[in-house]
This record gives structure tokens, C-alpha cells and sequence, in this order.
């Protein structure tokens, strides 16, 4: 009995505090802050899709872009994009997109923004993550002059082109079929009898 007691004592004591606190006001994750309110959800939610939708509205040119890109990006891309301590933007010039091979040894060609099949890719990456130092902080119409600078001297877009909200969705890039296709098509090609 003695031996018991010991051991029923302790469980007693651990089910009075699991009691008094299953009485209180459930909650579904316990201990884990507070939920968050409609504004600050909104704040997280700035993707854009490849269709454009969520596009804000703004415009800019690739002259403004060039102010910009100076002032804001060409310490760690180089001049024009061309060159720099981090990503190598630019792969066409204007007038000829590159329309090679990006899969070869050369990786940088899949840094330049010719390698997206979306033009909005661009937008968005821009918009949530540059500058590095503040990333966030462009405002619409600066991204926009940016991805129309980007796109001119990548060679696709004319210089006297204005990006918006309208015609970036329009924009057609070089390697917008060089990608798996979004849905897969079914049923699938039948196999060679070796496979």
C-alpha cells in the first residue's frame, strides 16, 4: 500500500493543475502569440502572379529606370547591369534579346531577367527584395522604371516603352516557352517498347 501511495500521490498532484487549467479558455495554439489582424496580413500578401492581377498601379520608362539603377543598384550589379559584384543582369542589348542556350557552363545566363517566361517575375522580385540593404522599400513607379530599364537593355522592349500595370502583363519574353508546360499532358506519350 505504501509503495502505491507513493506513486499516486505525485499523479494526484500533477492532475489538479491539468484540471484547473482545462477549465480556462481554450485556445488553439497555446503559447504561440497573438493572431494576427486583417492589416497585417494584407502586408505579407504583395506576390503577383504570372497574369498580372495583383499588379498596383504606376508606370516608368527605362530613362527613369536609369536614374534609378544608378542610384539604387549599380554598387552591387555594375554598370548597365553588365558587370558587378553580385548577379550579372543584362545578357542581350537593346534591340537583340538573347535568344540562346541558357544551360550551358555560362550560369549567369540564367540570372539576366531574358531567362524569366514571365515578365512579371521581374516586378515581383524586384518589388519584395531589393535593394539589399532595404529590400521593400521601391516604390511602385520606381519598379516599374527598373524592369522597363532592365527589359531595354536586355533588348525587349523599345527605350520610349512605358510599363504599368497594363502593358508589362503584354510584355513577351524571349524564354517564355523554354520551360515544363504547367500542366502536364495527360495521357502521356506512350513510351518506345526499349524504354
Amino acid at each position: 500500500m505504501r509503495c502505491s501511495l507513493k506513486i499516486l500521490l505525485p499523479v494526484i498532484l500533477a492532475a489538479v493543475p491539468a484540471a484547473v487549467l482545462a477549465q480556462s479558455q481554450p485556445r488553439a495554439f497555446p503559447g504561440v502569440g497573438t493572431p494576427l489582424t486583417q492589416k497585417e496580413i494584407q502586408g505579407f500578401d504583395r506576390i503577383i502572379g504570372p497574369e498580372g492581377k495583383e499588379l498596383p498601379v504606376g508606370h516608368g520608362t527605362a530613362k527613369e529606370g536609369e536614374a534609378v539603377y544608378v542610384k539604387r543598384c549599380e554598387v552591387c550589379h555594375g554598370k548597365n547591369g553588365e558587370s558587378g559584384i553580385v548577379r550579372r543582369l543584362v545578357i542581350g542589348k537593346p534591340g537583340a534579346p538573347y535568344r540562346g542556350n541558357y544551360y550551358d557552363k555560362e550560369q549567369d545566363r540564367m540570372n539576366g531577367v531574358s531567362y524569366y517566361p514571365y515578365p512579371m517575375i521581374a516586378w515581383d522580385y524586384i518589388n519584395r527584395a531589393m535593394p539589399v540593404p532595404n529590400p521593400g522599400t521601391l516604390t511602385p513607379n520606381e519598379v516599374y522604371a527598373l524592369v522597363a530599364f532592365l527589359y531595354y537593355r536586355n533588348g525587349i522592349i523599345n527605350e520610349a516603352d512605358v510599363m504599368d500595370e497594363k502593358s508589362l502583363p503584354k510584355v513577351v519574353m524571349p524564354n517564355k516557352d523554354g520551360f515544363v508546360p504547367a500542366k502536364p499532358v495527360y495521357p502521356p506519350e506512350k513510351k518506345p517498347s526499349w524504354w
